[in-house]
């Protein structure tokens, strides 16, 4: 099997540009539609992705599996017992022979260089379900939720509250991209990297070392674990440097009367967010959730396919 000069991965945000978004986000508003009036929608039929976890996850499993299936292909699971990259073999060769049997890679790991490493030696599209550095499927699901709920992001404003991680990272890309603000708050000591971000301070981020600043104003609020996977000895220091940073409902107060809440989960209910904020009206966090399986599905078809209509 031999990839398309025209051949993309989509290992960060950044990938792609503004104009394949417009397209994804209309493309998964209609293959959203076809999901909730039960009507098939198998584009991909015959094609099958190989997905590579080195980081477990439920929400990343069921939202691509379900998601290929519901498009007519298959799915090759593989964990860190059947595959451990750059273990048992150099990720080189593994991008090798992997990518010559499958039509599409979805790897959630530890660094982005292990699936740089892979893509560059791949046949096939990469997926990025995750890394320490990046998670670009779900700030799709985000921005497409929040057109969903309140139209356009272009000129809005997002308070990221919390640690400076890999979903920080990807807000700062595409607020870049896409022409919103983001408002960064996080302890001393968590800040945002913008030099792995790929982003520079200016006019699309602004950093705020009070939280409830950060909010003020704000059209949307969201947050993330206080320690991410592959962090968990740091487990008790980050619960004494984030106590202040827990969304709460005077944070949600502060910003605009509309202002939408989101996690991308698991949530811990009295660290990160307070139960009656990420369980109140404001929050979106479900249709969040949900939205990983059609923005994917958009974007395994696009891809695969290129821009389709109908």
């Amino acid at each position: 099997m031999k990839a398309a000069p025209d051949m993309k991965h989509y290992l960060q945000f950044k990938d792609l540009s503004a104009e394949d978004y417009a397209y994804l986000f209309e493309r998964a508003a209609a293959i959203k539609g076809k999901f909730k009036r039960y009507e098939k929608h198998h584009p991909l039929t015959d094609r099958t992705l190989a997905m590579i976890f080195e980081k477990a996850s439920t929400r990343t499993r069921v939202s691509f599996e379900a998601g290929m299936y519901q498009l007519g292909g298959s799915v090759v699971h593989l964990t860190t017992g059947d595959s451990q990259l750059g273990r048992a073999e150099p990720i080189e060769d593994s991008a090798k022979v992997i990518s010559r049997m499958v039509d599409l890679v979805m790897i959630r790991t530890y660094e982005q260089t292990k699936i740089e490493r892979f893509a560059a030696h791949s046949r096939v599209p990469v997926i990025n379900g995750l890394t320490n550095e990046f998670h670009p499927c779900q700030i799709l699901a985000d921005i497409f939720t929040f057109i969903e709920h309140r139209g356009s992001i272009q000129g809005r404003t997002v308070a990221w509250v919390g640690d400076g991680n890999n979903m920080a990272n990807t807000w700062l890309q595409a607020a870049e991209l896409l022409g919103f603000t983001v408002h960064v708050s996080t302890p001393s000591g968590y800040e945002v990297d913008s030099r792995i971000a790929g982003v520079a301070a200016g006019s699309h981020y602004k950093v705020f070392s009070d939280p409830l600043e950060a909010c003020r104003g704000a059209d949307l609020i969201t947050t993330d674990v206080w320690t991410s996977m592959g962090y968990e000895a740091e487990n008790e220091a980050r619960k004494k440097a984030f106590a202040d940073w827990c969304v709460d409902a005077e944070m949600m107060a502060a910003a605009r009367p509309e202002a939408l809440f989101m996690h991308c989960l698991p949530a811990h209910r009295g660290e990160e967010v307070e139960a009656d904020v990420i369980d109140g009206p404001q929050s979106v966090v479900w249709d969040e959730a949900e939205n990983r399986m059609h923005v994917q599905k958009a974007l395994m078809e696009y891809l695969l396919l290129g821009r389709v209509a109908g």
